[in-house]
């Protein structure tokens, strides 16, 4: 995956990316007062292979000049029979959409969730989750903004809002 926004390109991500990303998503959460957790809700930019790759799901960066400036992903969500058909085989849950400071503020991450959502519905997808905290205001403004409906189900500890959205797929 290679895209070009502005001066930013967005790249798949390689493993030679490991340390800057999960420093990028650290200084993102310093700044709102939230903890960087390596081996709580973080483990996943540690193993990125084991999380999203290998799951069938992308993890993408955002470099300015060579420079590592963002992360976003996504992955399908686990399947618990109970939940079937409630959330079939076709939801993913998009993490870690994380922009440096300097990136913020030029439509970066509105660009980047509807190539998100692109990626998605193109591997035929057909739902959406997304959790994120309270303090991140952009994020929490960005996600309603562009249809994700609040619901109740906030499975990560740091995070204490979740959101939904349903994908229209052309037949």
């Amino acid at each position: 995956m290679f895209k070009q926004y502005q001066n930013y390109t967005i790249r798949s991500w390689q493993p030679k990316d490991r340390l800057v990303a999960a420093k990028v998503i650290e200084i993102a959460l310093a700044e709102y007062g939230l903890g960087w957790e390596p081996t709580g809700a973080d483990r996943d930019v540690l193993a990125v292979e084991d999380y999203y790759l290998d799951r069938g799901g992308e993890f993408w960066v955002v470099e300015e000049q060579g420079d590592l400036v963002g992360t976003s992903a996504y992955y399908p969500c686990s399947i618990d029979t109970s939940e079937l058909d409630l959330r079939g085989k076709k939801a993913v849950e998009i993490r870690k959409m994380y922009l440096h400071p300097k990136a913020r503020g030029q439509g970066l991450g509105k660009y980047l969730l509807g190539q998100l959502e692109q990626a998605i519905v193109d591997r035929g997808y057909r739902e959406i989750r997304i959790e994120t905290a309270s303090v991140l205001t952009a994020a929490v403004k960005l996600y309603e903004s562009n249809g994700y409906q609040s619901i109740a189900e906030v499975e990560t500890a740091r995070c204490d809002r979740a959101y939904i959205k349903q994908l229209i797929v052309d037949s």
